[in-house]
């Protein structure tokens, strides 16, 4: 942990997250509580409270505070609730959650830096995580293309689904909401957001 980071938290909510419009008392305590820097490489640490997406190495990324704070005040998040979180970095993510007093599952294609959420899974992210649910609430902590029919499958009826959408070179943040089956994304922000190639669109094959 680095010297001053309670500081930093405190300056990245004030500076970062109260100007994006990220008010609510339950997630900013939850960003209050969590030491970013342990979710990030050792050599980054002190880059981990900048507004942007760190680089965790591999093209991988750990998504910025504001976009992920709005992503948490966008979605209706309520004590108790099952929640999956996809992607890199989704273990600090899931903290966050857990602090909020969620039941959450990370899950990730890579072994995570930093320390392990009481529920983690390993495994392909276009495949979602169907053990663990239905869930209320999944979160994918980074820009998608295209959206797998697995996701919405996963989601208890009624459930939601918030991560960012990567179109025509501009990422934003997005959430849906499953209704009789169907999930349409809605865009609510602009946003820099770390692609997934994971779920990018699969070219249709022309004759």
């Amino acid at each position: 942990m680095i010297a001053d980071s309670e500081n930093l938290r405190r300056i990245m909510i004030d500076s970062q997250l109260r100007p994006q419009g990220v008010n609510d008392p339950a997630v900013l305590a939850a960003f209050a509580a969590v030491p970013r820097e342990d979710y990030v490489p050792e050599e980054r640490a002190g880059v981990a409270y900048r507004d942007r997406s760190v680089p965790l190495g591999e093209g991988r990324a750990l998504i910025a505070p504001a976009a992920l704070g709005m992503m948490l005040t966008e979605a209706t998040l309520s004590p108790g609730d099952k929640a999956l979180v996809v992607g890199p970095g989704s273990n600090y993510a899931a903290a966050l959650l857990d602090e909020m007093g969620l039941e959450t599952v990370a899950l990730d294609d890579e072994a995570p830096i930093g320390p392990k959420p009481s529920k983690a899974a390993k495994g392909k992210l276009d495949k979602g995580h169907a053990k663990g649910g239905p869930y209320d609430l999944i979160l994918i902590v980074g820009a998608v293309e295209e959206l797998p029919a697995a996701y919405r499958k996963q989601l208890v009826d009624g459930g939601q689904l918030v991560t960012g959408i990567f179109d025509g070179g501009v990422t934003r943040l997005a959430r849906g909401v499953k209704v009789d089956d169907r999930l349409a994304l809605h865009p609510f922000a602009d946003a820099q957001l770390p692609v997934l190639p994971q779920f990018a669109k699969v070219e249709a094959f022309a004759f």
